[in-house]
């Protein structure tokens, strides 16, 4: 195991013309030993380039990395005892399963051939691949060369793993499945791991931690649920969960003592003391997670309930997502529309009224010229909530 931080670390490409790219700006990270760290964000955003430095597979333009306190900026990537699993598996193909999980052993350490077979055949046992050792990759499925790329890096004993996207090869159904054993095996190893998806799914259940990059700069790192529940930002809030969080632009009014939220179809009363955490912000953005929305064939009756009609349903099984437009008689003024997710027992039909119940407990505020997020949902302790029959 061992601790790895990095320290500031910035990437700038320089393209031909000489124009500068910067890909990875001024990322701290903190992964402690043991820690199952995911690296999650759009394409594009510097997951992979980090990763890469990391691995030493990338020179940093400026910052540091350290494992266990030693700088290893300048350590060439065979000496840093870190192990990468890639998307593509870069298996050799002329090589058996055996040859592929000893090669890295063989030509890095001086272990005798019998301890060298004797690694791979643990691990191999340990990866459920024991009868494909003499068999070349060429000759196996996809989920098979995906346990040979990790059992090749298993068998190296590093302090630190690495894994670049590596189940984005794989049909659903085996992701899903390779998920559940990549946790299981990180845990039975207990060894440092940073690994890189764009897959929310995957970051949400995997990680201890996690690190949402975007445009090169660390936008928020914490639990999974932490950065559900309490985005820092509006990129954060919108990147994170599926259907996306709910977004409406609105302008704080404060009228006889009350505060309101005005957007363009409705008002959003908040109560004084929302109202003070607000501070002087009076351009604001709410978000409203579509599972926080409650639907109802009752006539609006409190100061949160709003009026609208269902544009489309989307059945999913388990639950439907509903499409809502809010009414106005204004038409110079274009429609507002949010997402809600009900049971999948509930029936709804396309345009139908219905009244969307926005509680104040739920929701996010957002400053709408920065992104930054003012206020975020009230969670209540767990021996507080109601257990569900």
């Amino acid at each position: 195991m061992a601790q790895t931080k990095l320290n500031d670390v910035t990437k700038i490409f320089t393209e031909d013309d000489g124009n500068e790219i910067v890909a990875v700006d001024d990322v701290s990270i903190d992964i402690e030993d043991g820690e199952f760290l995911v690296l999650v964000g759009p394409s594009g955003c510097g997951k992979s380039t980090t990763l890469r430095m990391v691995a030493g597979l990338e020179t940093i333009s400026s910052g540091e990395i350290t494992l266990d306190d030693r700088v290893i900026n300048d350590t060439p990537a065979k000496d840093r005892d870190i192990a990468m699993v890639f998307q593509s598996y870069a298996l050799y193909p002329h090589m058996t399963v055996g040859e592929n999980m000893s090669f890295g052993l063989e030509e890095s350490t001086d272990l005798e051939d019998d301890e060298i077979s004797e690694r791979v055949e643990e691990t191999a046992t340990m990866m459920g691949i024991e009868e494909l050792l003499d068999r070349k990759p060429g000759e196996l499925s996809g989920g098979q060369q995906q346990r040979v790329a990790l059992g090749r890096a298993i068998v190296r004993d590093p302090a630190v793993f690495l894994m670049d996207e590596p189940l984005s090869n794989l049909d659903a159904k085996l992701r899903a499945e390779m998920r559940t054993e990549l946790q299981r095996l990180q845990e039975e190893l207990d060894t440092t791991t940073v690994y890189v998806t764009h897959d929310q799914t995957e970051a949400m259940t995997m990680g201890d931690r996690v690190a949402i990059l975007n445009d090169g700069t660390l936008q928020q790192i914490g639990t999974p649920l932490n950065c559900y529940h309490r985005p820092a930002n509006l990129f954060v809030a919108g990147f994170v969960g599926e259907p996306s969080m709910n977004f409406i632009d609105m302008e704080r009014h404060d009228e006889a003592g009350t505060t309101v939220l005005h957007a363009d179809l409705f008002e959003y009363p908040i109560s004084d003391e929302l109202a003070t955490e607000l501070g002087d912000s009076s351009d604001l953005v709410l978000g409203i997670r579509p599972e926080d929305i409650e639907i109802s064939t009752d006539s609006p009756s409190g100061e949160h309930d709003i009026e609208a009609t269902i544009d489309v349903i989307e059945p999913m099984g388990d639950e439907n997502i509903v499409y809502l437009q809010f009414e106005n008689d204004d038409t110079s003024l274009e429609r507002e529309s949010i997402i809600a997710t009900v049971g999948g027992m509930r029936q709804f039909e396309s345009g139908q009224t219905v009244t969307a119940h926005i509680p104040e407990g739920a929701i996010h505020i957002f400053d709408g010229s920065t992104g930054e997020a003012l206020h975020n949902r009230r969670l209540e302790p767990a021996e507080s909530q109601t257990p569900q029959l």
